[in-house]
């Protein structure tokens, strides 16, 4: 490739392989400024209005070099405004990386302030700037991911709109909210998991829970208690070949039906437990119990069921 000058103007020469699909002799020449394509010969123009995939400003300062970015943040339903406000960066420099003066970072320093506080200014906006702070709070705890985030966000305001909110907890319906996204999205958080880290009463997320799937009609699919066995078996501390005679005797015991109207963690709990038990991995009840969340008499009830309904020894 190369470049020469037509008219005081720049122009990069494809290379000389791509030749013009008119006359045959003249190559391919990029015009940047115009966005269009042409030969240097004819002139017959191949392409218009190309795209610049470069930045669009010049870099002065050495952070913005390392900032070349062509936009900011995506748009979240997990944001009260969804990303969509201005706002005013923390940099007290110009646009050419010079520092301003005492007197410009003073007024910089209010506008940024009556900025942060014209964003919020009306109930609503408050709601949700309170809701959703929680929101990322649970979120950091429970080590979920961003469509988990964004699925908990857009059903509480849903609910919002309903007027769900009126005369409850917000914390209890985002809790509520981010475990009905647990469950849409198949994420193994149990409703436990969920007010241990909220410091609520399960009791109070579940009733919230109940509401928002009735008022919002929300279908829920049923748990599937093979996404369970990871986390318990980690948390445990079983082997890999312990996690795999689990995931068969979990298939086995789904197709009998037999965990129907039952706490999935029980039986996931169990199903680990005899996996130990058939490879001989030195474990008790009480580990499995307290990796899984549940009793070890909620284990013993399940193993028994199991073992008669598998015919194990």
């Amino acid at each position: 490739m190369g470049f020469y000058l037509i008219k005081e103007k720049e122009y990069k020469i494809s290379s000389p392989s791509n030749r013009c699909p008119r006359c045959g002799k003249g190559t391919m020449v990029t015009d940047s400024e115009g966005g269009e394509m042409f030969c240097s010969n004819c002139g017959f123009v191949i392409k218009e209005k190309i795209e610049e995939l470069g930045p669009e400003w010049r870099a002065f300062s050495k952070e913005e070099k390392e900032d070349k970015g062509r936009a900011g943040m995506p748009s979240s339903l997990a944001i009260h405004d969804m990303g969509l406000a201005t706002m005013i960066g923390q940099q007290d420099k110009d646009a050419s990386g010079r520092a301003l003066s005492t007197s410009m970072r003073s007024i910089i320093e209010r506008l940024r302030t009556w900025n942060s506080r014209s964003q919020v200014h009306e109930p609503l906006d408050r709601n949700l700037r309170q809701a959703f702070s929680e929101l990322d709070r649970l979120a950091d705890k429970l080590k979920v991911n961003e469509a988990v985030v964004e699925r908990a966000a857009y059903i509480y305001r849903k609910a919002l709109e309903k007027g769900l909110v009126r005369g409850r907890s917000i914390s209890a319906l985002i809790a509520a909210s981010l475990y009905a996204s647990c469950r849409d999205t198949e994420t193994p958080r149990t409703l436990k998991d969920i007010a241990a880290v909220s410091n609520l009463k399960k009791k109070e997320i579940g009733r919230c829970y109940r509401l928002l799937v009735r008022e919002l009609d929300l279908k829920m699919p049923v748990i599937d208690l093979v996404k369970c066995i990871p986390r318990i078996a980690n948390m445990a501390g079983l082997s890999e070949k312990t996690k795999r005679r689990a995931l068969e005797i979990l298939n086995k015991i789904m197709d009998t039906h037999m965990s129907a109207g039952k706490d999935p963690m029980g039986f996931v709990a169990a199903a680990l437990y005899v996996a130990c038990v058939l490879e001989g991995e030195n474990k008790t009840q009480k580990d499995v119990a307290e990796a899984a969340g549940v009793t070890e008499v909620t284990i013993r009830n399940r193993y028994k069921g199991i073992k008669t309904a598998l015919n194990l020894p």
